[in-house]
């Protein structure tokens, strides 16, 4: 059925529907109203049989949520930025005891300074710590995904973070279908753990793993990943199968087909994006765009087949890493199998800084020298999307007056 609603609530309907029986909640924005949204469907009767829990705080959520999933319980929370940095110790305990915990990522940007808009970098904090990431591009999309999520997590017996972008889709109101619960019970059967703990028939998890096994460790949980490839593929299937409408998988393309540049991104910019395409192509351009759904497992060989053609890559990307450049571009090149393909990468909407339709058709036009960019001599190229550079310039100014003064003072 049809609901006007904001993004968090559609997320905590969907995420009630899959009848969770612990949520562990610990407020910070932007995901705040995810939680409390749930609390309001425990406390109203529509989401019954669950304990809502309130924690001091994002390392106490994930150690409850951890605990409970492993007593055999399903078990959701969610947190965004600092909290994930707060609680990345069980982050990663989460995954290498094989929970299937689903937990929502309001992305939001890293201080310091301090700074609550949306960006990617809090999820790219955590990209090697084992769990499933999948990046929706709307809400009704974020509502879809995690439905999957629960499919996913206990399909594979591995965690799965769905990273829905802060402000941009959690607080926008839109339409968003919600399905039945009939339809969810049928996608999403009841719960049973494959392990649990139990004092009837007492086991240990989470023990030391002397050298001898811990690679071997390591190693299965790559593997698992490699696994989630096609268990990510086969349930958008049935997904689209009982509901009648695509949401997930592992990659998505739009007009690709013909397209000398192709635009690779992740969230909410793809609309934007592809926007900005269909304006450029109905000028003559030749511009296709690949959305990539599943961030984690990397979806290496589709992305490697759907740009196998186009000349040009640009990725757009909502991260940096600092020292050296872009974090999806450097995943993207090593994906390619002709080396001498070229990769451009545009760093935008750091710290929520807008990404209009304007400044990407600019970009693409005029600051993309793609000449230059396919010359053998340069590698790589980073672009600083709507970067302000009389503040930079200031600065360096502000810097290099003050060295100065420091060595007149010598």
């Amino acid at each position: 059925m049809l609901h006007q609603l904001e993004g968090s609530q559609a997320i905590a309907k969907a995420v009630a529907l899959c009848r969770p029986g612990m949520v562990c909640a610990y407020p910070i924005t932007p995901q705040t109203h995810i939680v409390e949204h749930l609390g309001e469907l425990v406390h109203a009767g529509e989401l019954w049989n669950c304990d809502y829990v309130n924690v001091e705080s994002e390392m106490a959520a994930i150690s409850v949520t951890i605990g409970s999933q492993a007593a055999g319980v399903r078990s959701y929370t969610a947190t965004s930025s600092q909290g994930l940095l707060y609680m990345i110790e069980g982050v990663y305990n989460a995954s290498g005891l094989e929970l299937p915990i689903v937990m929502t990522l309001g992305n939001r940007a890293i201080g310091s300074p301090i700074n609550i808009w949306n960006d990617h970098s809090d999820a790219m904090a955590v990209r090697d710590a084992g769990w499933i990431m999948l990046f929706p591009e709307t809400n009704q999309e974020a509502a879809d995904l995690h439905i999957q999520a629960f499919k996913i997590a206990e399909t594979l017996q591995c965690p799965v973070m769905v990273c829905v972008d802060g402000f941009v889709l959690t607080h926008a109101y839109e339409q968003v279908d919600i399905p039945s619960q009939e339809m969810v019970d049928d996608f999403l059967p009841h719960y049973k753990p494959q392990v649990c703990l139990d004092v009837a028939n007492p086991l240990a998890i989470g023990t030391m793993v002397p050298p001898e096994y811990f690679m071997e460790v390591r190693y299965l949980a790559h593997k698992k990943q490699f696994e989630a490839l096609k268990i990510i593929e086969h349930e958008e299937k049935n997904f689209h199968e009982k509901f009648e409408r695509h949401a997930g998988g592992l990659i998505r393309t739009y007009k690709t087909e013909g397209a000398e540049t192709i635009i690779v991104a992740m969230g909410s910019v793809l609309g934007t994006i592809k926007d900005t395409v269909d304006e450029l192509n109905a000028q003559g351009g030749k511009f296709g765009v690949v959305s990539i759904v599943s961030y984690r497992p990397f979806p290496s060989e589709a992305l490697e087949a759907a740009l196998a053609i186009a000349p040009h890559v640009v990725v757009v990307e909502k991260a940096l890493a600092v020292g050296i450049g872009g974090i999806l571009s450097q995943e993207v090149k090593l994906c390619l199998k002709n080396p001498r393909k070229k990769v451009s990468s545009i760093i935008a909407g750091l710290g929520g800084r807008a990404i209009t339709k304007s400044m990407l058709k600019h970009c693409l036009e005029h600051d993309l020298h793609w000449e230059k960019i396919l010359s053998w001599e340069e590698d790589h190229r980073e672009i600083f999307l709507g970067l302000n550079h009389d503040t930079i310039k200031k600065e360096f100014e502000s810097v290099k007056n003050c060295c100065c003064k420091q060595k007149e003072n010598q």
